[in-house]
């Protein structure tokens, strides 16, 4: 039995090859690719030819036959190395954990040696303008029309949809025992009637793009739902606890980034006789961030193998609280860094300062703190409900 606390040998290797990859393209390759308004396509190919994007995938459909664990490892390296891909998180992650779990053969088949390779992409499509965190509320409904679906309804912040082949939507449709709503899962191609997409101006500055959906009378055949209709809530959560272990990797890739940076900035500046790492006001809070980034790096670790082994209700609760760990630091960390290079902080040259906003994404998607910390206060400590 490996532990997850002390990385098998195999897990550095891979480690330290994604980190090599990274070097050689970095920050100012994206931030190239981010000023440019271009999407880090060469990386993104070349990590798949690699078979770095579907590490997580089965051996059978072209992946690598690992898991999370694996999968967060690299968007973790890629992210030290300032170079994170963020539809990892949604496409090999979330839709491709998905229809390895749950999709028809035929689905499988279409879709999973594409999103193995990174020559396909798909999104995923859960927000909406008046749901938010409470996915209850989640207007977009599916009705069937003879053998068809019929989708309607809206999505917003939804990540790469200009680039991705399909989007996975989660809708929702009528159980016919009960008359209520029940999520459900649909596979819509970018190209789909109905299906439109429109790009929200975002502050962030990140090579992929958010968009807000509409799908008007959205027209699917029967093989566009994934896995069993009945089976939609647990579905569901098959992907969102390997999105939350992703974005977890995202920020802390993102927080040993800068970290690095600041470390590298406080052992050469000097502004009296010694470099300015050398004063504890400057030394401490940086100790203290890396601390906090490895403390929530362990949780992220824990949560990986804990989903791999098939324990999803463990596996939630460590998801979120990682999540919840890693966007504190890294939001720490971040400001911390800036922080150390002072006015350097700010500058473009060094390549801190975009991330202030890129921090906050990680304490915000794909569920903000407050509702990790609801989550945590029912399931964990049993607490009453507020709502």
């Amino acid at each position: 039995m490996s532990h997850a606390v002390i990385e098998s040998e195999e897990h550095r290797a891979l480690r330290s090859a994604v980190a090599a990859l990274g070097a050689r393209y970095g920050r100012s390759y994206m931030d190239t690719v981010v000023r440019e308004g271009k999407h880090p396509e060469e990386l993104w190919v070349e990590a798949g030819k690699l078979g770095y994007l579907g590490v997580n995938l089965p051996e059978e459909y072209g992946g690598g036959g690992g898991g999370i664990v694996e999968l967060s490892l690299v968007l973790e390296e890629l992210g030290a190395a300032g170079c994170p891909l963020l539809l990892m998180v949604v496409s090999p992650a979330i839709c491709g954990t998905v229809i390895a779990r749950f999709g028809t053969d035929e689905q499988k088949r279409a879709w999973l040696p594409g999103l193995a390779d990174g020559s396909r992409t798909m999104a995923f499509g859960i927000t909406e303008p008046d749901a938010g965190s409470n996915s209850h509320r989640i207007t977009t409904t599916a009705r069937r029309d003879g053998d068809d679906w019929v989708l309607t309804g809206r999505k917003v912040f939804i990540s790469g949809v200009d680039v991705a082949d399909a989007t996975m939507i989660v809708g929702r449709t009528e159980d016919a025992r009960t008359g209520k709503l029940k999520p459900c899962l649909f596979i819509v191609d970018r190209e789909t009637p109905g299906f439109g997409y429109r790009q929200i101006p975002m502050e962030v500055a990140a090579a992929e793009k958010q968009f807000e959906l509409t799908l008007d009378e959205v027209r699917l055949p029967a093989d566009a739902l994934v896995g069993d209709e009945d089976a939609g809530l647990l579905q569901l959560f098959a992907g969102l606890n390997p999105e939350r272990i992703m974005t977890a990797a995202f920020g802390l890739g993102m927080a040993r980034f800068a970290l690095a940076r600041a470390v590298d900035y406080a052992k050469t500046r000097e502004v009296w006789k010694s470099p300015i790492g050398a004063h504890q006001a400057i030394a401490h809070p940086l100790a203290q961030s890396h601390i906090e980034v490895e403390l929530a790096r362990l949780m992220m670790q824990k949560a990986a193998v804990l989903y791999d082994s098939g324990d999803d209700m463990a596996a939630g609760e460590a998801a979120n609280m990682a999540k919840y760990a890693a966007g504190e630091a890294t939001v720490k960390a971040v400001d911390q860094a800036v922080h150390t290079l002072g006015g350097n902080g700010l500058a473009s040259e060094y390549g801190l300062a975009s991330l202030i906003t890129g921090a906050r994404v990680v304490r915000i998607a794909p569920v903000s703190r407050e509702m990790i910390l609801n989550f945590v206060s029912h399931t964990t400590l049993g607490l009453p409900k507020s709502y």
